[in-house]
């Protein structure tokens, strides 16, 4: 299939998924997670099918649960693969600091216990970071990277509050001492009204809020969704997650990958703005828009992103 027979069927295909996106979005996981020591500590993960495989990867505050209406769409002729996060979904919750590196060291020691090859690598928020940061170091194992809401130049890594609109006194508050723990830990504030409510287009249904917030039912069990929030690059910190995001993004920028981008209107991590830019710049890249959609776009519109992938997942 040539660039342009692709363009024409990820057309025919998002055509035909438009049609049942205003449809309820299932709420029923349709997987059983299985478990793995990973550096002394329980990851859960889907692991289905058979094939080349195909692996998901979630941001904050969510799990594989996020990819429970994507993941059918390639599971009779790939393998997926969707893990949960170290103190996320069903991993276990150890009682640590939860920094990037912290994530990063156990999500790439389970990445690289599978031994991949031919792999397509589907990231959004945090998974993102992690993904395109493992990818840049085995871009060898990889057929194509699918981002959605990811981070991305060239608004991430970002100069200040200022520069991020309302999103941006959300990040302040969870920054400041007392008032993230307030908002986050114990009012679990990004999980409802934010990732419910706020930052999607359609409200999600109670079972899917209840089963976000089964994750993490105890107090305690939500200071990873805040040191993730501390983690996002503004104003040069932290240091270490700037200099790998402007690392992997120079990578994005001189890799012939195949990529392909889904975005929404408007967004948040990925306005039309940075689409335009990302377009001019990636080479081989190729971008998807699925319509009006906030944030966790998995929750909006599943139809449209798993018939773009089952399209993608085919040509490549």
């Amino acid at each position: 299939m040539t660039t342009s027979s692709l363009a024409l069927a990820l057309t025919a295909t998002l055509t035909a998924a438009v049609a049942v996106s205003a449809t309820p979005v299932p709420t029923a996981m349709p997987y059983d997670h299985k478990r793995t020591d990973v550096l002394g500590l329980e990851m859960a993960y889907v692991d289905e099918g058979a094939g080349d495989p195909v692996v998901f990867l979630h941001g904050n505050p969510t799990s594989s649960y996020l990819w429970r209406n994507i993941m059918p769409a390639v599971a009779d002729t790939h393998r997926v693969i969707a893990p949960d996060l170290i103190g996320m979904g069903l991993s276990e919750k150890p009682d640590v600091a939860f920094s990037y590196a912290f994530h990063r060291d156990h999500l790439f020691a389970f990445l690289d216990a599978l031994n991949l090859s031919n792999a397509t690598l589907v990231v959004h928020d945090w998974g993102s970071g992690l993904g395109l940061d493992w990818a840049q170091a085995n871009a060898d194992r990889l057929s194509s990277i699918v981002m959605m809401e990811a981070i991305l130049p060239p608004i991430w890594p970002v100069a200040g509050f200022d520069e991020m609109g309302e999103m941006g006194e959300h990040f302040k508050a969870f920054r400041t001492p007392g008032v993230g723990e307030q908002l986050i830990v114990e009012q679990n504030a990004m999980i409802e009204p934010g990732l419910s409510r706020q930052y999607v287009i359609h409200p999600l249904p109670d079972a899917a809020v209840d089963t976000y917030k089964g994750y993490y039912s105890e107090p305690g069990q939500r200071q990873v969704i805040l040191d993730w929030t501390r983690s996002v690059p503004i104003g040069g910190e932290p240091a270490d997650v700037v200099s790998t995001v402007e690392r992997y993004s120079h990578w994005l920028q001189e890799s012939n990958l195949p990529k392909m981008l889904i975005h929404a209107q408007p967004g948040v991590l990925v306005p039309p703005a940075a689409v335009e830019w990302l377009e001019a710049r990636v080479p081989n890249l190729t971008t998807v828009d699925i319509g009006p959609g906030l944030h966790f776009l998995q929750e909006d519109n599943p139809s449209a992103i798993a018939a773009a992938l089952e399209t993608w997942v085919a040509h490549h």
